[in-house]
């Protein structure tokens, strides 16, 4: 394999493709699918000099509760933030609705096919200087790592994320590798992804999703999580915990200039940030029936290693 960082304009243009609001919407999604990040080489976000200025100097709160300051499109709430002046946190919360409403309106035209069938998740913003970021081990965001949320399970439907990087003068640095299927045939057996479809059929697993459907229908908040989705999140913490994957793996480095902007399936992407800040964040989330390509989606990828499904109700690979 490639050494440590090894990197250079080549390996980049392998996994990283130029896109405008003109391109072909299905083109977009098949490029997605395939593993590409696309990235617009002259953003569409408008974003004021006066509200990024306003931006630079904001502050997350304290960041062993909030990794960054979030927003809640849904629910119009804003979380994680520092500042303490009513005008501040107006002005914050407004710039985060604007910028959350910009991307889902992008989004719907560049990626037409998935448009009106997507969930939308938070929106982020990210202040905090990256490079050297005191955080445990899975919660560093350099290390590399493919995506799984801990509270909001996917069922096997695809986190697609949108950035903006904010930050006027420094660009925001990441590492990728080799794609889902390479990562996931090399380590996710060692992750313990038979004992994962195993444990689905357990009576453990089938009292906790009779619990959550009671909890359901009594109006209360109960996640369901599929094997896929506990197996994920042990994929996320054992990855960034693998010294082989981490440092014996190509890395490809990524360089994003102030003010690009670039979108990804991080489900499927391995990827860790090196360095940057101030960069914004919008994620959805993509049913596995709106994919053009569902069958190389990391749910069927995980289903063919393992040969059990993965998430009730749905076809196995």
């Amino acid at each position: 394999m490639a050494t440590p960082h090894a990197s250079n304009r080549d390996q980049s243009q392998q996994v990283r493709t130029e896109v405008t609001t003109a391109s072909d919407p299905r083109w977009c999604c098949e490029q997605l699918e395939a593993g590409q990040i696309l990235v617009f080489p002259q953003t569409p976000i408008k974003l004021s000099t006066e509200d990024r200025d306003f931006l630079l100097n904001q502050q997350q709160s304290d960041s062993s509760t909030h990794k960054n300051i979030s927003y809640r499109p849904k629910d119009d709430v804003l979380r994680g933030f520092a500042a303490t002046e009513p005008a501040q946190v107006e002005r914050l919360h407004r710039v985060l609705r604007d910028f959350s409403q910009q991307s889902v309106a992008l989004l719907t035209k560049v990626l037409a096919p998935y448009a009106n069938r997507w969930k939308l998740d938070f929106a982020s913003f990210r202040p905090i200087e990256e490079e050297g970021r005191d955080l445990p081990p899975n919660r560093r965001n350099d290390l590399m790592h493919v995506d799984a949320f801990p509270t909001r399970p996917t069922q096997g439907d695809r986190i697609l994320r949108f950035f903006h990087n904010v930050n006027p003068s420094q660009p925001r640095v990441w590492l990728t590798t080799r794609r889902f299927q390479a990562v996931a045939e090399h380590f996710a057996q060692a992750a313990g992804l038979d004992r994962f479809a195993r444990e689905d059929g357990s009576l453990r697993q089938r009292a906790a999703r009779a619990f959550a459907a009671v909890r359901r229908a009594m109006g209360m908040r109960a996640p369901v999580y599929s094997a896929y989705d506990r197996f994920m999140l042990q994929f996320h913490d054992y990855l960034k915990a693998t010294p082989e994957f981490q440092r014996n793996w190509p890395q490809i480095r990524l360089e994003f200039p102030p003010n690009s902007t670039w979108m990804v399936f991080t489900d499927s992407v391995p990827h860790g940030v090196l360095s940057g800040r101030c960069a914004m964040e919008q994620t959805l989330i993509v049913p596995e029936s709106a994919l053009l390509s569902p069958g190389s989606s990391p749910r069927r990828v995980l289903e063919n290693l393992c040969g059990r499904p993965l998430v009730h109700g749905r076809k196995a690979a």
